[in-house]
């Protein structure tokens, strides 16, 4: 038996090694194309202008050293041994770090948040035993608002220098690997001819975007693989050729004889050579496709010696040739018997590079706009099998033209490289900052070594940041303005996103009002589903009641659904659907909450529907059941709600087993179950969360009345379910209307300035040339109902 136990456990292991390397090779395509097309041009844009080589090499000598000191400390120990394991759930990315903050401190600015989110098993953690010097830090960081927005500042900031860099990676990247043709052209048809070659590369990229990378990422990872071992190739040939000695100026000691004879140029060129660490955090941002260890292996083994090689390659060459007659580029290092197919790899290599930042760009701002800090765009998923790959039509076109744009007027490897630099030095830096709020929130160490892990890597990229903020005129100005206008985008949206909730939530109405509208009123009800939608969880929403006010007729089957995000990557399905009642049963009026993950893929209209229905007979059938037994719904439940007639329990409605006959019938394959809990709302609203076993599956639900009763006791009560399912199934037939409001949004009188162009032109504008809601719900025109409403904020 021990012998058979240790035969499958290492049959095991070995076969998670296997997977482990698979993802290290499937990760060469998608992580490392931007960091491995870095030697392209670090060189060039660090002997641009702020230093010349010399006959001594110790300019050359000095910039090999910084290279290799930069790109052991910071993508090695700094990302590969501590940020990749501050993940969320697999997840990594800025918004990754934000959500872990935020579930274990109070510091989140999504508005509907309930205590019941934290019954989600993607919400629990493991958490060390909490430290007091963490829980000071925890409390301090929770009293003062200012530090919240101060944060959420900080993540948007980020966010915004990534946008930033999907602008300006494919352009640096694509140009240098054509700007190789001048060693194979005369000057004047190398003039005219790399520019417009650079331009239609750029554009056929960004056409073919909406095919997906799924459908061409096979050849990703052999593409990078070839260029890996090819410049693999090139260093130990330069090497052994021209200067077997070069290893000697790894030595720190060469950084600061290079700094003492250059002095300020010699900091200035920092930031050329910081772009030799463009693409690391990649490494990070696209964790949840791949696992620690892949990432790890892949860059550790693979990716870091071949850098290392093919700088110091490089390095060998150049301090043997002082007089070359182009400028310093990586192609004059190449032989020319090799040149074409190399310069050939380095083009697939630079498109590859940039399509992993493009489609780094595409999930950040799904992501964005999941949390509420970006203005509605259709985002479409590419792929059913590889989760997290969309596709964003307007931001497609809108970098495309940004990225020509940069290209056009820049035409200049060491401008664009400012800029480029200047943007990775930025999401670095709040990287850095974010980590070290995980590991005292998080990880529960103490304060000083989180500082510690500050102040190091912090004063390596502060130091990296100031010679890239010496180029301001330079280029360096380019990702500073795009990030100003993209962060008062997000700002202004997210603010007044918050305000709206707040009017939302002060002007509801009460559920007597609800309860009270009836034909002696003249109100009407239709056959039909009414599927109101509103940001609130709880209470009657001000949209519904103009609605009524206006056409004085509601559906026979009335549902408030909520469609909220969680400081999450993924919800189960499972666990998707809060489901309850909103008055008695006869009212035929029901509350669904739908929490999904800021990288959940939301479902389509149809599917949503259907789902929908399938999750209020499960709820209809569990709470007949629940009903059977002592109604744990009291009076003094009714005394601590805010309204006078509780919305009693929400349901966690999965697929749910009962006992008994059932009243209908369900074609399912079940999952592992659930846990039971209970929590109340955030709102003041006691909604006791039951979760039953439950299993995420698609299913189709039928309906059949079932003519025996298990008993003469239970007959009514049968009788009362039939006819409520019988209903929902006639509602449903009947067809299902999407209430939405449609809103307006001004500032009160007395408001600053400032509030009342943010609120008054900002987002008005904004509201009108982005999506609607209805557009992002893919809501049919013919089930469409808006309601017109003012906010006044």
């Amino acid at each position: 038996m021990d012998l058979e136990y240790g035969k499958s456990l290492g049959t095991s292991k070995k076969d998670s090694w296997k997977t482990a390397l698979l993802l290290a090779y499937q990760s060469l395509g998608v992580v490392y194309g931007d960091l491995s097309t870095s030697p392209l041009y670090v060189y060039k844009s660090t002997f641009a202008e702020d230093i010349q080589h010399s006959e001594t090499n110790e300019e050359i000598y000095g910039v090999l050293s910084f290279v290799f000191w930069t790109l052991t400390l910071v993508p090695l120990f700094k990302y590969v041994f501590v940020v990749l394991r501050a993940d969320d759930n697999g997840e990594g990315g800025a918004f990754a770090l934000y959500s872990l903050i935020c579930r274990h401190a109070k510091v989140s600015f999504l508005p509907n948040g309930q205590v019941a989110d934290e019954a989600l098993s993607t919400y629990k953690l493991k958490r060390p035993p909490e430290k007091k010097s963490s829980s000071s830090v925890k409390m301090y960081l929770e009293k003062h608002k200012v530090l919240h927005t101060a944060l959420l500042i900080l993540v948007l900031l980020g966010t915004c220098m990534v946008i930033g860099d999907g602008v300006l990676t494919p352009a640096i990247s694509v140009f240098s690997a054509v700007s190789g043709l001048e060693l194979s052209m005369s000057k004047e048809h190398h003039q005219y001819a790399v520019m417009p070659i650079t331009c239609f590369i750029l554009v056929c990229l960004f056409a073919l975007q909406h095919y997906g990378t799924h459908r061409v990422g096979f050849f990703f990872a052999p593409i990078v693989l070839t260029w890996l071992l090819c410049i693999s190739a090139l260093g130990l040939y330069n090497i052994i050729h021209w200067n077997p000695h070069v290893y000697q100026a790894l030595s720190p000691y060469y950084m600061f004889k290079f700094l003492k004879k250059t002095r300020k140029g010699g900091w200035m060129s920092l930031g050329g050579i910081l772009l030799c660490i463009t693409g690391s955090e990649a490494m990070f941002a696209d964790l949840g496709h791949f696992s620690y260890a892949a990432i790890q292996t892949a860059f550790t083994f693979l990716v870091y010696p071949a850098l290392i090689l093919a700088y110091m390659g490089q390095a060998a060459y150049l301090s043997q040739h002082h007089h070359t007659s182009y400028q310093i580029s990586f192609y004059v290092s190449v032989p020319e018997s090799v040149r074409w197919p190399v310069l050939i790899v380095a083009i697939l290599a630079s498109v590859v590079g940039s399509q992993a930042i493009i489609s780094g760009t595409f999930s950040i701002i799904n992501q964005s706009q999941s949390l509420g800090c970006f203005p509605r765009v259709k985002v479409i998923h590419t792929s059913n099998k590889i989760h997290g790959q969309v596709y964003i039509p307007e931001i497609n076109w809108v970098l495309m033209i940004l990225c020509i744009a940069v290209t056009i007027g820049f035409r200049d490897t060491k401008r664009m490289g400012n800029a480029s630099g200047l943007a990775v030095m930025t999401v670095m830096l709040v990287t850095t900052c974010l980590t070290s709020l995980v590991i005292i929130l998080c990880w529960h160490k103490p304060p000083i070594v989180a500082l510690s892990f500050l102040l190091f890597f912090g004063s390596i990229e502060l130091l990296y940041f100031s010679a890239s903020l010496t180029k301001f005129t330079e280029g360096a100005w380019l990702p500073i303005l795009l990030a100003l206008f993209l962060m008062t985008i997000m700002f202004v949206w997210h603010y007044a996103t918050i305000k709206k909730y707040e009017f939302d939530l002060h002007n509801k109405v009460s559920l007597e009002w609800l309860l009270a509208l009836g034909p002696s009123l003249g109100i009407a009800r239709v056959p039909g589903i009414g599927l109101v939608f509103t940001d609130l969880t709880s209470g009657i929403p001000a949209n519904f009641s103009r609605f009524v006010t206006n056409l004085p007729a509601f559906h026979r089957v009335l549902v408030f659904v909520c469609v909220k995000s969680v400081p999450v990557p993924f919800v189960p399905p499972a666990e998707r659907y809060l489901v309850g009642r909103v008055g008695p049963a006869s009212h035929r009026s029901y509350r669904c909450i739908v929490r999904y993950g800021y990288r959940d893929v939301h479902q389509d209209v149809d599917s949503f529907e259907s789902e929908l229905v399938a999750r209020l007979a499960d709820f209809i059938r569990y709470d007949w059941h629940r009903s059977q037994h002592p109604n744990p719904c009291t009076e003094d439940d009714a005394s601590h709600s805010n309204e006078s007639s509780s919305e009693c329990r929400l349901a966690v409605i999965g697929t749910v087993t009962f006992f008994g006959t059932p009243a209908y019938e369900i074609e399912e394959s079940v999952q592992p179950a659930s846990v039971s809990v209970g929590f109340s709302t955030a709102e003041n609203v006691t909604d006791v969360i039951e979760m039953e076993p439950m299993g995420a599956v698609e299913r189709r639900v039928r309906f059949a009345i079932d003519d025996d009763s298990e008993s003469d006791m239970r007959a009514d009560m049968e009788v009362q379910l039939r006819e409520e399912l019988g209903d929902l199934l006639a509602a449903q037939e009947a067809g299902t209307a999407f209430i939405l409001g449609h809103s307006h949004v001004r500032a009160k009188q007395g408001s600053s300035v400032l509030k009342r162009l943010a609120i008054n032109f900002g987002y008005n504008f904004l509201r009108r040339n982005c999506r609607g809601a209805d557009v992002a719900l893919t809501v049919p025109p013919v089930s469409l109902l808006e309601v017109g409403m003012v906010y006044v904020v």
